[in-house]
Order: structure tokens, then C-alpha cells, then sequence
């Protein structure tokens, strides 16, 4: 499932998008539009600066913008950075899957093809395609 934290970043980089002028944009100004507490957000706008999705600037004329365009964003990369993995089971949340019923595991193929599938969906929706 994804969190709040996840809808919500992908809710600002949306305000971003559809508000980019080349001037930073307040947190209080996204916050408002979003209706989500700024607190929140600048949690939020941390990862998300950390992560390199988005730079700030503090001070007057301060705020946040995106750091490429919107058609070079895609929803996985943003949910991947806020959520971490989205793998439906433990065994493939991890990049070496060292289970040891690997070789044995009847499921496991059903649950990477859904993973697969998870993936690719997300991964092929762009930031762009929201606005």
C-alpha cells in the first residue's frame, strides 16, 4: 500500500509542474492549494530534495522547484524514493533474493511477474500524464 507520505509527494510535484514559472514556489503556497499541513510537506520536501527530485532555496523568494521537466519524471521513481521498494513480498524487497526456499518456491514466480508488473505500470506513468 502506499503511504500518504508517497500520494503526497507525488501531489506536490504535480503543484510544482502545473505552477513552474522558473521562480522557486513557497511550501506555504503548495501546502494551501493541496491542503495538506506544511509541516507535512516540509518532511516531505526533504526527502524529496534529498533524493534529488526537487530543489529549495530558503529566504525571501525561497521555495521549491522541480528539477527537470515533468515529462522526465516518472511516478516510480518518485514513489520508489519516498516508499522504498514496493515488492509485494519480503523475498524480492531485497536485490539478492537470498531466500532459501528460492529454488523450491512455487509462488515466487507468481509473485514476480506481479511485481513486474507493479513496476513497469508505475515506471511507464510520467508526471506529465497526471497534469
Amino acid at each position: 500500500m502506499v503511504s500518504t507520505k508517497g500520494r503526497y509527494a507525488i501531489r506536490v510535484m504535480i503543484d510544482l509542474a502545473e505552477h513552474q514559472d522558473g521562480n522557486f514556489i513557497p511550501l506555504k503556497d503548495i501546502a494551501e492549494r493541496q491542503d495538506i499541513s506544511k509541516k507535512y510537506l516540509e518532511i516531505i520536501v526533504k526527502d524529496m530534495v534529498a533524493g534529488g527530485l526537487v530543489v529549495g532555496a530558503s529566504g525571501k523568494g525561497g521555495g521549491y522547484k522541480l528539477v527537470k521537466k515533468p515529462e522526465k519524471y516518472n511516478i516510480g521513481e518518485i514513489l520508489e524514493l519516498m516508499e522504498g521498494k514496493m515488492a509485494p513480498v519480503a523475498c524480492l524487497a531485497e536485490k539478492k533474493n537470498t531466500c532459501p526456499r528460492k529454488s523450491k518456491c512455487h509462488t515466487l514466480p507468481m509473485w514476480t511477474e506481479y511485481d513486474k508488473m507493479v513496476h513497469d505500470f508505475f515506471h511507464s506513468k510520467k508526471l506529465s500524464d497526471l497534469i
